[in-house]
């Protein structure tokens, strides 16, 4: 092949590694504040609903004239505590962050390997195709574990390589 294509491809190869990794770098970071953010509300809501529904119980907050106050808080913190948990669940944020953490890595570990490849020795096609199969394993990764049918898709990707 001619220098000057060899060299747009390897800019290219080397972009799209970059950019799949940035990539799954920022969505880790973003699973981690939603699943950091749901667990913590579960945990403040849960808390406060079991001590709203013990005080509305007690004589003392009928006395102080709170009754209502405490019979409505409760049921309405259950609701929110239900919706906090079922996005949780439904999103799985806490897999997905640990998945795509795996998968920026994965990828950093591939890049590595190709960018210490003499330039001779790269083959652009087959870089290209492994980059591709890796991105599709992990979103039909991200599709099973929203569905809940899947094996981690890294684990797969690796797996794959074994048999290669």
């Amino acid at each position: 092949m001619e220098p000057e294509k060899d060299n747009e491809m390897d800019i290219y190869i080397q972009n799209r590694y970059k950019k799949s990794m940035n990539y799954y770098w920022k969505a880790s970071k973003n699973n981690k504040k939603w699943y950091k953010w749901t667990r913590t509300l579960t945990v403040i809501i849960g808390a406060l609903l079991t001590l709203i529904a013990s005080l509305s119980s007690s004589s003392i907050i009928e006395e102080i004239g709170l009754q209502t106050v405490f019979d409505l808080a409760t049921p309405i913190l259950a609701a929110f505590l239900t919706i906090v948990a079922g996005f949780s669940q439904s999103f799985q944020w806490g897999s997905t962050w640990q998945n795509m953490i795996l998968t920026a890595q994965q990828l950093e570990k591939e890049y590595d390997r190709f960018s210490v490849t003499p330039i001779a020795n790269r083959n652009y096609e087959e870089e290209a195709e492994k980059l591709n199969r890796f991105v599709i394993k992990e979103s039909e990764g991200f599709f099973d574990r929203m569905l809940g049918t899947g094996i981690p898709s890294t684990k797969k990707v690796v797996e794959e390589e074994k048999g290669d």
